[in-house]
């Protein structure tokens, strides 16, 4: 697969937003449909890979998800891991219990549905939930439990007809969604049936730049100014008011997809978001989501005052780097072949799974350790 700067500079155009909106920053009121990049890419980059090995011929399930863990896991694993002293110092007895359910949730991928059982994403609580920003990576896994094999199953039905059946399964996902929000905004918000057609659509895009290339020219220049005047009204003008997602999620998305298919080098838009310093936030990104909520939550914990927007404007760069630092000390050499073989990754990834579920667990059952605190 040829690689896209411009794909690292929009995943800095998804991550920026979401810290903003996390740090409570009034002008970012819709940086929450950063996600919503973050799933039209991940459905886009997936597809992209997966369709190039099934050409191929070398495409197994077993690859994939040594991808997938080597991707995810280390840097997961290690900020979990970070996130614990402070927990155990800052949490009070219920507010450790609840922190123990988040980690098993997290470790078992099923942190939106914890989430969705107990939390509004939107409500005042959510700025004492270290872990729920977890919620859409447990989305994207449950993703790639299910995306690769029905991906291997249909393939021999041929590219058009499978084409076909992912944009039926986006309509039918968005539709979904439409009617869902009116019956409950956190099932919709959180779980992925109504988030599919987010990550469909992303795929959908992988199946058209495989035959043609990112767009040229007149057209492609307004298509990608379009796709980023969308986002950009969605991150500005978008607020928890509006019901996510519904059809109002086709701004931010129709906004990706334009600019995954015409945001190319040779565009202004491209180059813009193919810059040094996007494309540099592009590659932590990852880190900088998982590092982000945690650093807030944890400040405004052990604060008696509200946070102040310098203080926050601090925490974010904080997060960043942070960001750089599980990047490139995690998350790099884990991605390394001849550092970790398959079946040491697949090791790890059990044990690192079974000793978080062990440790929140334990928290869960000593009912948030209440005797570390004095009477």
């Amino acid at each position: 697969m040829i690689y896209r700067k411009e794909i690292d500079g929009l995943r800095a155009v998804a991550v920026l937003p979401v810290i903003c909106f996390h740090a409570g920053f009034a002008w970012f009121p819709g940086g929450y449909v950063g996600v919503d990049v973050f799933f039209v890419i991940s459905g886009y980059l997936i597809t992209s890979i997966i369709l190039e090995e099934l050409e191929a011929g070398r495409f197994t399930l077993a690859g994939f998800y040594e991808r997938r863990a080597r991707r995810i896991l280390p840097a997961l694993f290690f900020i979990l891991l970070a996130c614990l002293p402070f927990a155990w110092w800052l949490l009070l007895p219920e507010e450790l219990e609840g922190f123990g359910d988040s980690i098993m949730a997290v470790a078992a991928f099923v942190s939106n549905i914890l989430f969705w059982l107990q939390t509004d994403y939107f409500g005042p609580t959510a700025e004492q939930i270290p872990l729920l920003h977890t919620w859409s990576l447990a989305v994207e896994e449950q993703y790639y439990l299910l995306f690769p094999p029905f991906m291997l199953l249909e393939w021999r039905l041929g590219k058009g007809w499978l084409a076909g059946m992912i944009a039926l399964v986006a309509l039918l996902s968005l539709g979904f969604s439409e009617w869902l929000w009116r019956q409950s905004l956190e099932a919709n918000f959180y779980l992925i049936p109504s988030r599919a057609w987010e990550l469909m659509s992303g795929a959908l895009a992988a199946f058209y730049l495989q035959r043609n290339s990112p767009g040229q020219g007149r057209a492609a220049q307004a298509a990608s100014l379009a796709g980023l005047l969308l986002l950009g009204y969605a991150v500005l003008f978008f607020d928890a008011g509006v019901p996510f997602p519904s059809l109002y999620a086709l701004v931010p998305v129709a906004g990706s997809v334009l600019l995954i298919l015409f945001a190319s080098a040779s565009t202004w838009v491209g180059q813009m978001l193919g810059n040094r310093v996007l494309v540099g936030v592009g590659l932590i990104s990852y880190s900088a989501y998982l590092w982000h909520q945690p650093v807030f939550v944890f400040a405004r914990m052990q604060s008696l005052d509200e946070l102040g927007v310098g203080v926050m404007a601090g925490l974010s760069l904080l997060s960043l780097l942070l960001a750089w630092f599980s990047w490139r000390w995690v998350e790099k050499p884990f991605r390394d072949r001849r550092r970790f073989t398959r079946q040491q990754i697949f090791t790890g990834a059990m044990i690192g799974s079974l000793l978080f579920l062990a440790i929140g667990g334990w928290l869960v059952w000593a009912q948030g350790v209440p005797g570390r605190f004095a009477e």
